[in-house]
């Protein structure tokens, strides 16, 4: 802690504006990885990591696919995370499935160094992640077990996260070029890591 600043307020609440533009600046940061890692074919883990498997396998929109396969976790965020946190996860899942849909209205890569799509993807993707989990958010899927299991087993949402993660990139030896594959990990590992070094339990104390 820098010399002067004064010292954090446990149990220090977020606004609720905080909150929103919370959900707006992670969903953010997600579509941009997101961007970059589609036009380099490349994949993700997680709920996002399948759903864009399912688009480069059927064609089936990442949205559409991201939602469907959303659907089976929120009995367990309401469970064991309570309503607040679910109706939060459930606006970002919303606002990720419609910016990913609009996304190329607005953007368009022509070409795109695979190397960097997978390291900066998954750089902005560990830093969406990280603020949705901050303002007790997430984008459902695995990051729901992964938020539960750290509140109450003491286990890094990051780490959980980069085992589920490995194993979705295997599966995505079948459907994508194993050299996009490898590269898919390497951006799995900048993702995961970037979690796990910034959100460690009583490391940050503002509440939503």
């Amino acid at each position: 802690m820098a010399i002067g600043q004064p010292a954090p307020v446990a149990g220090d609440r977020h606004r609720f504006y905080e909150d929103v533009l919370a959900l707006f600046n992670g969903t953010l940061m997600m579509t941009l990885g997101l961007v970059l890692y589609t036009s380099a074919s490349l994949v993700t883990g997680s709920a996002a990591g399948i759903a864009l498997l399912v688009q480069y396998a059927t064609g089936v929109p990442f949205g559409i696919a991201f939602v469907a396969i959303n659907v089976p976790f929120f009995y367990l965020a309401v469970v064991r995370m309570g309503w607040a946190f679910t109706i939060r996860t459930f606006v970002a899942i919303v606002l990720l499935s419609l910016a990913t849909r609009y996304a190329p209205l607005v953007i368009h890569l022509d070409a795109v160094n695979p190397v960097f799509a997978a390291v900066a993807g998954g750089a902005l993707m560990g830093v969406g992640l990280l603020i949705l989990f901050r303002h007790r958010a997430g984008l459902g899927g695995f990051g729901i077990l992964g938020l539960y299991l750290q509140e109450t087993r003491g286990i890094r949402a990051g780490w959980f996260q980069l085992a589920v993660d490995l194993a979705i990139l295997v599966a995505a030896l079948f459907v994508i070029e194993w050299e996009r594959a490898l590269l898919s990990v390497l951006g799995a590992l900048v993702l995961n890591v970037t979690l796990a070094i910034n959100h460690k339990p009583g490391r940050y104390v503002g509440i939503s």
